[in-house]
């Protein structure tokens, strides 16, 4: 098993384009990743047309292929890993209510959205709505719902992946829950707007 400075090195090197560094990262962050597409086609709907490998592969090339990329760790690659495999996800859903043209919109409080698998393609827009909204209040809030909800991740591994303490992690989880909630409510009567975080 490779050392976390093996693969933080490796990172920093595929990320300068080095492409023997990509080679070698391969197999050492694909379990991972593989892990984290996991979480998120847990809460996908049934008969889903994108399928995990899938998800890995298009997130691993879209997370080599740029130009300059924003990670200098492991924490770093595997937050911007899910961040884009939601963002994968979300233009899918996006593609198929296009195909669909004309589906009602089922509204479901957080509570509901967290423990089902959605089978609404327009419950994942109005969550990731949402966390668009809650990122710019509190990023680290966002990045945790996404590690946590759609990664699948515990608190233990949000906390090391984002380098904050689990209890940090669980008073985030916490706070972006009821917050998420008071967005997701169709009776939230802020037209819209947000609420704040704190």
């Amino acid at each position: 098993m490779v050392q976390e400075p093996d693969v933080t090195a490796l990172l920093i090197e595929a990320a300068n384009g080095n492409q023997a560094a990509q080679e070698k990262l391969v197999p050492l962050v694909y379990d991972q990743l593989k892990r984290l597409a996991s979480g998120y086609m847990r809460r996908e709907r049934s008969g889903h047309t994108l399928q995990t490998t899938a998800l890995v592969h298009e997130a691993y090339l879209k997370l080599v292929g740029q130009h300059s990329p924003h990670w200098q760790n492991r924490a770093q690659f595997y937050g911007t890993a899910a961040q884009l495999m939601r963002r994968i996800l979300i233009d899918h859903a996006r593609r198929h209510l296009r195909e669909k043209r004309g589906g009602t919109q089922v509204i479901l409080p957080l509570e509901e959205a967290l423990a089902f698998t959605p089978e609404h393609s327009e419950d994942l827009l109005r969550l990731d709505e949402a966390l668009d909204r809650l990122s710019k209040l509190d990023p680290r809030q966002s990045r945790i719902v996404e590690l946590r909800f759609f990664g699948g991740l515990s608190v233990e591994e949000t906390s090391s992946f984002l380098n904050v303490s689990p209890i940090t992690v669980k008073r985030d989880w916490a706070v972006a829950k009821v917050w998420l909630y008071g967005e997701l409510r169709p009776d939230n009567g802020n037209d819209g707007k947000t609420v704040g975080t704190r």
